[in-house]
Protein backbone atom coordinates (compact mmCIF):
# COMPACT_ATOMS: atom_id res chain seq x y z
CA UNK A 1 0.00 0.00 0.00
CA UNK A 2 1.09 3.35 -0.67
CA UNK A 3 1.58 5.88 2.13
CA UNK A 4 0.34 9.17 -0.04
CA UNK A 5 -1.09 9.20 -3.77
CA UNK A 6 -1.18 12.78 -5.70
CA UNK A 7 -4.11 12.07 -8.82
CA UNK A 8 -3.73 13.58 -12.25
CA UNK A 9 -0.87 16.12 -11.41
CA UNK A 10 1.16 17.90 -14.68
CA UNK A 11 4.13 16.38 -13.67
CA UNK A 12 7.35 18.30 -14.33
CA UNK A 13 10.06 16.04 -13.40
CA UNK A 14 12.86 18.30 -13.41
CA UNK A 15 14.71 16.43 -16.08
CA UNK A 16 13.45 19.66 -18.34
CA UNK A 17 11.43 17.04 -20.11
CA UNK A 18 7.56 18.20 -21.22
CA UNK A 19 5.51 17.60 -18.09
CA UNK A 20 2.80 15.30 -18.10
CA UNK A 21 -0.39 13.84 -16.50
CA UNK A 22 0.30 11.30 -14.34
CA UNK A 23 -0.24 9.97 -10.85
CA UNK A 24 2.41 10.12 -8.19
CA UNK A 25 2.63 7.46 -5.28
CA UNK A 26 5.17 7.84 -2.45
CA UNK A 27 6.06 5.05 -0.03
CA UNK A 28 8.55 4.74 2.83
CA UNK A 29 10.24 8.75 1.70
CA UNK A 30 10.32 7.59 -1.61
CA UNK A 31 8.96 7.86 -5.15
CA UNK A 32 7.07 4.70 -5.33
CA UNK A 33 5.46 4.93 -9.06
CA UNK A 34 4.93 7.40 -11.25
CA UNK A 35 1.92 6.87 -13.79
CA UNK A 36 -1.31 5.57 -14.18
CA UNK A 37 -1.77 3.93 -10.67
CA UNK A 38 -4.24 1.97 -9.39
CA UNK A 39 -2.76 0.45 -5.82
CA UNK A 40 -4.27 1.51 -2.78
CA UNK A 41 -2.89 4.44 -0.78
CA UNK A 42 -3.78 5.17 2.83
CA UNK A 43 -4.30 9.10 1.84
CA UNK A 44 -4.52 10.74 -1.73
CA UNK A 45 -5.74 13.88 -3.33
CA UNK A 46 -6.89 15.09 -6.65
CA UNK A 47 -4.38 17.29 -7.90
CA UNK A 48 -5.95 18.02 -11.74
CA UNK A 49 -5.28 21.58 -12.69
CA UNK A 50 -2.06 21.66 -10.43
CA UNK A 51 1.98 20.93 -11.20
CA UNK A 52 3.79 18.73 -9.46
CA UNK A 53 7.27 19.51 -9.19
CA UNK A 54 10.58 17.80 -7.46
CA UNK A 55 11.79 20.30 -4.39
CA UNK A 56 13.33 22.87 -5.10
CA UNK A 57 17.17 23.06 -3.96
CA UNK A 58 18.89 26.43 -2.87
CA UNK A 59 22.16 26.33 -3.08
CA UNK A 60 23.33 29.51 -1.31
CA UNK A 61 21.76 29.93 2.32
CA UNK A 62 23.10 30.57 6.05
CA UNK A 63 20.23 28.70 8.04
CA UNK A 64 22.75 27.45 10.03
CA UNK A 65 21.25 28.94 13.02
CA UNK A 66 17.92 29.80 12.19
CA UNK A 67 17.54 25.90 11.94
CA UNK A 68 17.69 25.56 15.78
CA UNK A 69 14.91 27.79 16.39
CA UNK A 70 12.68 27.38 12.98
CA UNK A 71 12.91 23.68 11.75
CA UNK A 72 10.86 24.63 8.94
CA UNK A 73 13.72 26.96 7.52
CA UNK A 74 10.94 29.51 6.63
CA UNK A 75 10.26 31.55 4.24
CA UNK A 76 12.39 29.18 1.83
CA UNK A 77 9.92 26.16 2.60
CA UNK A 78 6.55 27.62 2.35
CA UNK A 79 7.97 28.61 -1.55
CA UNK A 80 8.65 24.71 -2.11
CA UNK A 81 11.99 24.55 -1.06
CA UNK A 82 12.70 21.23 0.25
CA UNK A 83 16.66 20.97 0.45
CA UNK A 84 19.49 24.28 1.27
CA UNK A 85 22.90 24.24 0.96
CA UNK A 86 24.51 26.44 4.39
CA UNK A 87 27.87 26.79 5.89
CA UNK A 88 28.68 29.70 2.70
CA UNK A 89 31.27 32.30 2.70
CA UNK A 90 33.35 31.03 5.29
CA UNK A 91 30.79 31.54 7.70
CA UNK A 92 29.61 28.31 9.91
CA UNK A 93 28.98 28.19 14.02
CA UNK A 94 31.98 24.72 14.09
CA UNK A 95 34.34 23.74 14.75
CA UNK A 96 34.30 26.12 17.91
CA UNK A 97 36.50 26.35 20.69
CA UNK A 98 35.09 26.97 24.48
CA UNK A 99 34.61 30.58 24.75
CA UNK A 100 34.21 31.24 21.47
CA UNK A 101 30.77 31.73 20.98
CA UNK A 102 30.23 35.30 21.87
CA UNK A 103 32.92 35.97 19.08
CA UNK A 104 31.21 33.68 16.54
CA UNK A 105 27.88 35.16 17.53
CA UNK A 106 28.83 39.04 17.22
CA UNK A 107 30.92 37.75 13.74
CA UNK A 108 27.60 36.57 12.67
CA UNK A 109 25.66 39.47 13.42
CA UNK A 110 27.77 41.44 11.77
CA UNK A 111 28.83 40.09 8.47
CA UNK A 112 25.28 38.07 7.69
CA UNK A 113 22.61 40.16 9.83
CA UNK A 114 21.76 37.85 12.17
CA UNK A 115 20.25 39.39 15.04
CA UNK A 116 22.71 38.76 18.15
CA UNK A 117 19.80 38.60 20.56
CA UNK A 118 18.09 35.51 18.29
CA UNK A 119 21.63 33.87 18.04
CA UNK A 120 22.24 34.03 21.73
CA UNK A 121 18.43 32.98 22.68
CA UNK A 122 17.77 30.45 19.71
CA UNK A 123 20.60 28.33 19.33
CA UNK A 124 22.58 26.00 22.45
CA UNK A 125 25.93 26.72 21.61
CA UNK A 126 26.64 23.05 22.91
CA UNK A 127 29.57 22.05 20.61
CA UNK A 128 32.80 21.91 19.92
CA UNK A 129 33.48 19.90 16.78
CA UNK A 130 31.56 20.39 13.43
CA UNK A 131 30.19 16.49 13.81
CA UNK A 132 28.51 17.63 17.08
CA UNK A 133 27.00 20.04 15.36
CA UNK A 134 25.75 18.94 12.61
CA UNK A 135 24.70 15.70 15.58
CA UNK A 136 23.28 18.75 17.11
CA UNK A 137 20.38 19.27 14.17
CA UNK A 138 19.81 15.72 13.00
CA UNK A 139 16.58 14.80 13.76
CA UNK A 140 14.71 17.83 14.69
CA UNK A 141 14.56 19.96 10.96
CA UNK A 142 11.82 19.75 8.67
CA UNK A 143 13.93 20.46 5.48
CA UNK A 144 17.27 18.98 4.22
CA UNK A 145 19.94 20.91 4.55
CA UNK A 146 24.27 20.01 3.80
CA UNK A 147 26.71 22.27 5.23
CA UNK A 148 29.99 23.50 4.22
CA UNK A 149 33.10 24.17 6.86
CA UNK A 150 33.59 27.94 7.27
CA UNK A 151 37.14 28.40 6.91
CA UNK A 152 36.54 31.50 9.40
CA UNK A 153 35.90 29.38 12.35
CA UNK A 154 38.48 26.99 10.95
CA UNK A 155 41.30 28.89 11.66
CA UNK A 156 39.62 30.39 14.86
CA UNK A 157 39.76 27.01 16.05
CA UNK A 158 43.08 26.68 15.25
CA UNK A 159 44.48 29.90 15.71
CA UNK A 160 42.95 31.72 17.97
CA UNK A 161 43.08 35.25 18.24
CA UNK A 162 46.04 35.08 15.90
CA UNK A 163 43.20 33.77 13.34
CA UNK A 164 43.06 37.84 12.72
CA UNK A 165 46.16 39.13 11.07
CA UNK A 166 48.14 36.21 11.11
CA UNK A 167 49.69 33.31 9.20
CA UNK A 168 49.90 29.52 10.54
CA UNK A 169 52.89 27.71 11.47
CA UNK A 170 53.48 24.66 9.76
CA UNK A 171 51.96 22.90 12.51
CA UNK A 172 48.91 25.12 13.14
CA UNK A 173 48.45 24.51 9.22
CA UNK A 174 48.55 20.49 9.76
CA UNK A 175 46.00 21.17 12.77
CA UNK A 176 43.71 22.79 10.37
CA UNK A 177 44.13 20.39 7.91
CA UNK A 178 43.41 17.82 10.41
CA UNK A 179 40.48 19.29 11.83
CA UNK A 180 38.92 19.91 8.45
CA UNK A 181 39.51 16.63 7.40
CA UNK A 182 37.75 15.51 10.81
CA UNK A 183 34.75 17.85 10.08
CA UNK A 184 34.03 16.00 6.59
CA UNK A 185 34.49 12.97 7.71
CA UNK A 186 31.70 13.83 9.98
CA UNK A 187 29.82 14.96 6.44
CA UNK A 188 30.49 18.32 5.88
CA UNK A 189 30.38 19.10 2.33
CA UNK A 190 33.50 20.89 1.92
CA UNK A 191 35.08 24.03 2.23
CA UNK A 192 33.82 27.59 2.05
CA UNK A 193 35.82 31.11 2.30
CA UNK A 194 35.57 34.36 1.64
CA UNK A 195 38.10 37.30 0.94
CA UNK A 196 36.11 40.10 0.39
CA UNK A 197 36.56 42.73 1.73
CA UNK A 198 33.11 43.65 2.20
CA UNK A 199 33.18 40.83 5.38
CA UNK A 200 34.28 41.57 8.50
CA UNK A 201 33.49 40.76 12.29
CA UNK A 202 31.88 41.96 15.24
CA UNK A 203 35.17 44.24 16.10
CA UNK A 204 35.40 45.56 12.37
CA UNK A 205 38.25 44.04 11.78
CA UNK A 206 38.32 41.84 8.48
CA UNK A 207 37.45 38.33 9.14
CA UNK A 208 40.01 35.57 9.27
CA UNK A 209 39.78 33.96 6.70
CA UNK A 210 40.66 36.98 4.47
CA UNK A 211 43.99 37.13 5.82
CA UNK A 212 44.59 33.59 4.55
CA UNK A 213 47.33 33.19 1.32
CA UNK A 214 47.12 31.60 -1.59
CA UNK A 215 49.26 28.67 -0.21
CA UNK A 216 46.70 27.82 2.36
CA UNK A 217 43.54 28.26 0.49
CA UNK A 218 45.26 25.91 -1.84
CA UNK A 219 46.14 23.13 0.96
CA UNK A 220 42.67 23.41 1.91
CA UNK A 221 41.21 22.81 -1.45
CA UNK A 222 43.49 19.80 -2.15
CA UNK A 223 42.03 18.16 1.36
CA UNK A 224 38.31 18.78 0.02
CA UNK A 225 39.33 16.40 -2.89
CA UNK A 226 40.08 13.84 -0.78
CA UNK A 227 36.95 13.06 0.27
CA UNK A 228 33.67 11.79 -1.70
CA UNK A 229 31.04 13.93 -2.81
CA UNK A 230 32.69 17.38 -1.60
CA UNK A 231 32.60 21.05 -3.14
CA UNK A 232 34.43 24.08 -2.57
CA UNK A 233 32.90 28.02 -1.97
CA UNK A 234 34.36 30.83 -2.15
CA UNK A 235 34.64 34.83 -2.50
CA UNK A 236 36.41 36.95 -3.44
CA UNK A 237 35.99 40.97 -4.06
CA UNK A 238 35.54 40.65 -7.25
CA UNK A 239 32.88 38.43 -7.33
CA UNK A 240 30.82 42.04 -6.45
CA UNK A 241 31.75 43.34 -9.79
CA UNK A 242 34.65 41.91 -11.93
CA UNK A 243 37.50 39.60 -10.81
CA UNK A 244 41.04 40.56 -11.27
CA UNK A 245 43.61 38.01 -12.61
CA UNK A 246 44.58 37.21 -9.44
CA UNK A 247 41.68 36.17 -8.38
CA UNK A 248 40.82 34.30 -11.70
CA UNK A 249 43.98 32.22 -11.05
CA UNK A 250 43.23 31.34 -7.12
CA UNK A 251 39.53 29.53 -7.81
CA UNK A 252 40.91 28.07 -10.91
CA UNK A 253 43.97 26.48 -8.82
CA UNK A 254 41.60 25.92 -6.11
CA UNK A 255 39.31 23.69 -7.88
CA UNK A 256 41.37 22.15 -10.35
CA UNK A 257 43.52 21.07 -7.18
CA UNK A 258 40.82 19.20 -5.61
CA UNK A 259 39.27 17.99 -8.55
CA UNK A 260 35.68 19.30 -7.26
CA UNK A 261 33.77 22.23 -8.64
CA UNK A 262 33.98 25.86 -7.12
CA UNK A 263 31.07 27.68 -6.67
CA UNK A 264 30.56 31.90 -6.22
CA UNK A 265 28.38 34.25 -5.81
CA UNK A 266 26.76 36.17 -6.62
CA UNK A 267 26.73 37.13 -10.69
CA UNK A 268 25.27 40.74 -11.09
CA UNK A 269 23.51 40.72 -15.02
CA UNK A 270 23.40 44.40 -16.29
CA UNK A 271 22.90 45.19 -19.53
CA UNK A 272 24.71 49.06 -18.75
CA UNK A 273 28.13 46.81 -17.67
CA UNK A 274 28.15 44.46 -20.73
CA UNK A 275 31.84 44.09 -20.31
CA UNK A 276 31.06 42.21 -16.64
CA UNK A 277 29.50 38.46 -17.73
CA UNK A 278 32.47 37.79 -19.67
CA UNK A 279 34.68 38.59 -17.70
CA UNK A 280 33.33 36.72 -14.99
CA UNK A 281 32.45 33.49 -17.19
CA UNK A 282 36.56 33.68 -18.11
CA UNK A 283 37.06 31.89 -14.68
CA UNK A 284 35.12 29.29 -15.42
CA UNK A 285 36.69 28.58 -19.47
CA UNK A 286 40.34 29.36 -17.04
CA UNK A 287 39.14 26.74 -15.10
CA UNK A 288 38.08 23.97 -17.38
CA UNK A 289 41.07 24.06 -19.63
CA UNK A 290 43.18 23.72 -16.04
CA UNK A 291 40.66 20.66 -15.00
CA UNK A 292 38.76 22.45 -12.79
CA UNK A 293 34.74 23.56 -12.62
CA UNK A 294 33.79 27.19 -11.52
CA UNK A 295 29.77 27.93 -11.30
CA UNK A 296 28.35 31.17 -11.24
CA UNK A 297 25.28 31.53 -9.02
CA UNK A 298 23.27 34.42 -10.31
CA UNK A 299 19.40 35.33 -8.91
CA UNK A 300 16.38 35.31 -11.77
CA UNK A 301 14.44 37.98 -9.94
CA UNK A 302 15.86 41.54 -8.23
CA UNK A 303 15.29 41.17 -4.28
CA UNK A 304 14.49 44.30 -3.08
CA UNK A 305 17.05 45.84 -0.61
CA UNK A 306 15.71 47.49 2.55
CA UNK A 307 18.15 50.40 3.84
CA UNK A 308 18.84 52.75 6.10
CA UNK A 309 21.44 55.25 7.40
CA UNK A 310 20.99 54.39 10.83
CA UNK A 311 21.99 50.69 10.94
CA UNK A 312 24.53 48.55 8.62
CA UNK A 313 23.67 47.95 5.14
CA UNK A 314 24.75 47.78 1.52
CA UNK A 315 25.39 51.77 2.07
CA UNK A 316 28.24 50.71 4.89
CA UNK A 317 29.57 48.56 1.91
CA UNK A 318 30.60 51.76 -0.51
CA UNK A 319 34.09 52.86 -0.35
CA UNK A 320 34.71 55.47 2.22
CA UNK A 321 31.18 55.21 3.19
CA UNK A 322 31.72 53.02 6.66
CA UNK A 323 33.85 55.47 8.66
CA UNK A 324 30.89 57.83 8.33
CA UNK A 325 27.79 55.99 9.04
CA UNK A 326 29.78 53.77 11.72
CA UNK A 327 29.48 57.30 13.98
CA UNK A 328 26.93 58.17 16.91
CA UNK A 329 24.28 58.92 15.51
CA UNK A 330 23.87 62.51 16.04
CA UNK A 331 27.65 62.88 15.01
CA UNK A 332 27.09 60.83 11.99
CA UNK A 333 23.89 63.62 11.36
CA UNK A 334 26.24 65.97 11.48
CA UNK A 335 28.13 64.83 9.52
CA UNK A 336 26.15 64.07 6.50
CA UNK A 337 24.68 67.21 6.79
CA UNK A 338 28.51 68.68 5.98
CA UNK A 339 28.24 69.59 1.98
CA UNK A 340 31.88 68.88 1.45
CA UNK A 341 31.40 65.29 3.13
CA UNK A 342 28.37 64.26 0.98
CA UNK A 343 30.33 65.59 -2.16
CA UNK A 344 33.12 62.81 -0.77
CA UNK A 345 30.84 60.23 -0.24
CA UNK A 346 29.09 60.63 -3.47
CA UNK A 347 31.95 60.71 -5.56
CA UNK A 348 33.54 57.98 -3.72
CA UNK A 349 30.18 55.80 -4.11
CA UNK A 350 30.06 57.09 -8.02
CA UNK A 351 34.00 55.52 -8.75
CA UNK A 352 35.14 52.52 -10.19
CA UNK A 353 36.31 51.14 -7.15
CA UNK A 354 32.92 50.69 -5.69
CA UNK A 355 31.88 48.36 -8.20
CA UNK A 356 28.36 46.88 -7.94
CA UNK A 357 27.59 49.39 -5.16
CA UNK A 358 27.86 51.92 -8.25
CA UNK A 359 24.16 51.09 -8.49
CA UNK A 360 23.14 52.39 -4.92
CA UNK A 361 24.84 55.79 -5.86
CA UNK A 362 21.44 57.17 -7.91
CA UNK A 363 19.68 58.70 -4.67
CA UNK A 364 16.70 60.33 -6.67
CA UNK A 365 15.30 56.61 -7.40
CA UNK A 366 14.72 55.46 -4.05
CA UNK A 367 11.78 55.42 -2.09
CA UNK A 368 10.54 56.30 0.74
CA UNK A 369 9.80 53.53 3.29
CA UNK A 370 8.78 53.88 6.45
CA UNK A 371 9.08 56.95 8.54
CA UNK A 372 8.54 58.18 12.32
CA UNK A 373 8.56 62.54 12.32
CA UNK A 374 6.01 64.79 11.83
CA UNK A 375 8.43 66.64 9.82
CA UNK A 376 8.11 63.24 7.41
CA UNK A 377 4.77 62.50 7.15
CA UNK A 378 2.96 61.58 3.77
CA UNK A 379 5.95 60.84 2.48
CA UNK A 380 6.21 56.98 2.19
CA UNK A 381 5.83 55.70 -0.57
CA UNK A 382 7.51 58.37 -2.15
CA UNK A 383 10.50 58.90 -4.91
CA UNK A 384 13.38 61.18 -3.31
CA UNK A 385 13.74 62.70 -7.05
CA UNK A 386 10.62 64.09 -7.04
CA UNK A 387 10.42 65.38 -3.16
CA UNK A 388 13.87 66.86 -3.81
CA UNK A 389 12.40 68.93 -6.63
CA UNK A 390 9.96 70.28 -4.65
CA UNK A 391 12.73 71.34 -1.67
CA UNK A 392 14.85 73.13 -4.82
CA UNK A 393 17.77 70.17 -2.82
CA UNK A 394 19.78 67.76 -4.77
CA UNK A 395 18.61 63.92 -4.01
CA UNK A 396 21.05 63.12 -1.94
CA UNK A 397 20.44 66.47 0.38
CA UNK A 398 17.14 65.96 0.54
CA UNK A 399 17.62 62.16 1.19
CA UNK A 400 20.00 63.22 4.17
CA UNK A 401 17.55 65.55 5.47
CA UNK A 402 14.47 63.47 5.70
CA UNK A 403 16.46 60.78 7.31
CA UNK A 404 17.84 63.31 9.53
CA UNK A 405 14.52 64.06 10.91
CA UNK A 406 13.55 60.36 11.89
CA UNK A 407 16.94 59.83 14.02
CA UNK A 408 18.15 58.21 10.44
CA UNK A 409 15.57 55.83 11.16
CA UNK A 410 14.09 56.19 7.97
CA UNK A 411 13.90 53.10 5.57
CA UNK A 412 14.81 53.26 2.08
CA UNK A 413 14.06 51.73 -1.00
CA UNK A 414 16.83 51.95 -4.12
CA UNK A 415 14.85 51.73 -6.92
CA UNK A 416 16.69 49.03 -9.60
CA UNK A 417 18.81 50.13 -11.88
CA UNK A 418 18.61 46.83 -13.89
CA UNK A 419 14.83 46.67 -14.42
CA UNK A 420 15.07 47.01 -17.78
CA UNK A 421 14.59 44.49 -21.22
CA UNK A 422 18.25 44.38 -22.10
CA UNK A 423 19.31 43.71 -18.80
CA UNK A 424 16.79 40.67 -18.67
CA UNK A 425 17.64 39.82 -21.99
CA UNK A 426 20.97 39.23 -20.83
CA UNK A 427 19.81 37.45 -18.19
CA UNK A 428 17.88 34.73 -20.06
CA UNK A 429 20.90 34.55 -22.03
CA UNK A 430 23.22 33.72 -19.34
CA UNK A 431 21.10 31.33 -17.49
CA UNK A 432 21.77 29.03 -20.36
CA UNK A 433 25.83 29.33 -19.61
CA UNK A 434 26.61 25.56 -18.63
CA UNK A 435 28.57 27.40 -15.21
CA UNK A 436 26.02 29.78 -14.34
CA UNK A 437 23.39 28.21 -11.82
CA UNK A 438 20.34 29.80 -9.85
CA UNK A 439 20.73 30.55 -6.86
CA UNK A 440 22.64 32.98 -4.18
CA UNK A 441 19.08 33.83 -2.15
CA UNK A 442 21.49 34.63 0.96
CA UNK A 443 17.82 33.31 3.01
CA UNK A 444 18.63 33.39 6.71
CA UNK A 445 20.79 35.92 6.44
CA UNK A 446 20.58 39.99 6.21
CA UNK A 447 17.05 39.34 7.61
CA UNK A 448 16.15 42.78 8.60
CA UNK A 449 17.28 44.07 5.04
CA UNK A 450 16.56 41.83 2.64
CA UNK A 451 14.27 38.35 1.57
CA UNK A 452 15.80 36.54 -1.28
CA UNK A 453 13.91 33.02 -0.24
CA UNK A 454 11.26 34.16 -1.92
CA UNK A 455 13.49 33.73 -5.46
CA UNK A 456 11.66 30.24 -6.54
CA UNK A 457 7.54 31.09 -6.27
CA UNK A 458 8.46 35.07 -7.75
CA UNK A 459 11.04 33.31 -10.35
CA UNK A 460 7.75 30.48 -11.73
CA UNK A 461 5.41 32.99 -11.69
CA UNK A 462 7.42 35.18 -13.91
CA UNK A 463 8.27 32.21 -16.68
CA UNK A 464 3.93 31.86 -16.54
CA UNK A 465 2.51 34.81 -16.41
CA UNK A 466 5.22 37.17 -17.09
CA UNK A 467 8.13 37.68 -18.96
CA UNK A 468 8.77 34.08 -19.83
CA UNK A 469 12.50 34.44 -20.22
CA UNK A 470 11.92 30.10 -19.58
CA UNK A 471 9.33 27.37 -20.17
CA UNK A 472 8.03 26.21 -17.23
CA UNK A 473 9.63 22.62 -17.54
CA UNK A 474 13.13 24.51 -18.09
CA UNK A 475 12.56 26.96 -14.86
CA UNK A 476 11.70 23.92 -12.99
CA UNK A 477 15.11 22.28 -14.20
CA UNK A 478 16.59 25.54 -13.26
CA UNK A 479 15.21 25.45 -9.21
CA UNK A 480 15.67 21.47 -9.27
CA UNK A 481 17.51 19.32 -11.23
CA UNK A 482 20.69 21.62 -12.10
CA UNK A 483 21.57 22.64 -8.24
CA UNK A 484 20.78 18.82 -7.60
CA UNK A 485 23.79 17.42 -10.16
CA UNK A 486 25.92 20.53 -8.75
CA UNK A 487 26.22 19.20 -5.82
CA UNK A 488 25.99 15.36 -6.28
CA UNK A 489 22.43 15.13 -4.64
CA UNK A 490 22.03 11.19 -4.74
CA UNK A 491 18.74 10.35 -5.70
CA UNK A 492 16.98 13.75 -5.64
CA UNK A 493 15.85 17.01 -7.87
CA UNK A 494 13.75 14.80 -9.79
CA UNK A 495 10.33 13.25 -9.83
CA UNK A 496 11.56 9.16 -10.76
CA UNK A 497 10.69 6.07 -9.06
CA UNK A 498 13.10 5.50 -6.65
CA UNK A 499 14.06 8.96 -5.71
CA UNK A 500 13.36 10.57 -2.46
CA UNK A 501 9.80 12.08 -2.17
CA UNK A 502 10.63 15.49 -2.08
CA UNK A 503 7.87 17.21 -3.86
CA UNK A 504 5.80 20.57 -4.15
CA UNK A 505 2.60 21.03 -5.46
CA UNK A 506 1.03 24.55 -7.05
CA UNK A 507 -0.89 26.17 -8.66
CA UNK A 508 0.17 27.70 -12.28
CA UNK A 509 -2.23 30.15 -12.50
CA UNK A 510 -1.62 31.71 -8.75
CA UNK A 511 2.38 30.83 -8.13
CA UNK A 512 3.77 33.88 -6.38
CA UNK A 513 5.39 35.62 -3.73
CA UNK A 514 3.99 37.66 -1.30
CA UNK A 515 5.42 41.19 -0.64
CA UNK A 516 7.88 41.32 1.36
CA UNK A 517 6.78 42.71 5.71
CA UNK A 518 8.57 43.12 8.44
CA UNK A 519 7.73 40.70 10.90
CA UNK A 520 8.96 40.02 14.90
CA UNK A 521 8.73 36.41 15.49
CA UNK A 522 12.75 36.02 15.98
CA UNK A 523 14.02 34.98 19.82
CA UNK A 524 14.22 38.23 21.44
CA UNK A 525 10.83 39.37 19.04
CA UNK A 526 13.99 40.75 16.86
CA UNK A 527 12.62 41.35 13.54
CA UNK A 528 13.15 39.74 9.87
CA UNK A 529 11.44 40.03 6.88
CA UNK A 530 9.13 37.52 5.35
CA UNK A 531 7.21 37.05 2.18
CA UNK A 532 4.41 34.74 2.02
CA UNK A 533 4.30 32.29 -0.81
CA UNK A 534 1.22 32.19 -3.35
CA UNK A 535 -0.41 29.15 -5.06
CA UNK A 536 1.80 26.64 -3.02
CA UNK A 537 -0.85 23.67 -1.92
CA UNK A 538 1.77 21.65 -0.77
CA UNK A 539 5.22 20.57 0.24
CA UNK A 540 6.71 17.13 0.95
CA UNK A 541 9.72 16.32 2.36
CA UNK A 542 11.22 12.52 2.38
CA UNK A 543 7.72 11.63 1.60
CA UNK A 544 6.31 13.72 4.89
CA UNK A 545 3.84 16.89 4.50
CA UNK A 546 5.44 19.76 5.67
CA UNK A 547 3.20 22.38 4.61
CA UNK A 548 0.02 23.32 3.54
CA UNK A 549 -1.22 26.35 2.60
CA UNK A 550 1.01 27.90 3.58
CA UNK A 551 1.10 26.32 7.40
CA UNK A 552 3.63 24.14 8.33
CA UNK A 553 2.67 20.43 9.43
CA UNK A 554 4.79 20.07 12.50
CA UNK A 555 6.95 17.73 11.24
CA UNK A 556 10.53 17.19 10.97
CA UNK A 557 11.63 14.67 8.16
CA UNK A 558 14.57 16.74 7.12
CA UNK A 559 17.67 14.72 6.82
CA UNK A 560 21.18 16.29 7.60
CA UNK A 561 22.73 15.64 4.07
CA UNK A 562 26.14 14.25 4.52
CA UNK A 563 28.94 13.99 2.94
CA UNK A 564 29.48 10.78 0.71
CA UNK A 565 26.76 9.24 1.93
CA UNK A 566 24.15 12.09 0.33
CA UNK A 567 26.08 13.24 -2.16
CA UNK A 568 27.95 11.66 -4.65
CA UNK A 569 31.09 12.76 -6.61
CA UNK A 570 30.83 15.40 -9.69
CA UNK A 571 33.55 15.31 -11.96
CA UNK A 572 35.20 18.38 -12.84
CA UNK A 573 36.17 16.83 -16.39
Amino acid sequence: MLDHLIKGATVVDGTGAPAVTADVGVRDGRIAVVGTVEEEARTSEDARGLVLAPGFVDPHTHYDAQLFWDPYATPSLNHGVTTVAAGNCGFTLAPLRPGDADYTRRMMSKVEGMSLVALEEGAPWSWQSFGEYLDALEGRITVNAGFMVGHCALRRYVMGADAIGGQPTDEQLDAMLRVFHEAMDAGAWGLSTTQSSTHSDGDGKPVASRHALPAELVALAKAVGEHEGTQIEAIVAGCLDQFSDAEIELFVEMSASAGRPLNWNVLTIDATVPERVPRQLFASEQARKAGGRIVALTMPILTPMNMSLGTFCALNLIPGWGPVLGLPVPERIERLRDPDVRAGMLERARSKEAGVFRRLADFGRYVIGDTYSEANRGLSGRVVRDIAAERGQDPFHCLVEICAADELRTVLWPMPTDNDPASWALRAETWQHEDVLLGGSDAGAHLDRMCGAPYTTRFLGDCLRGRKLATLEQAVKMLTDDPAQLFGLRERGRIEEGFHADLVLFDPERIAAGTATLVHDLPGDSPRLDSKALGIRAVWVNGVEAIRDDVVSGAVPGKVLRSGRDTRTVSTR
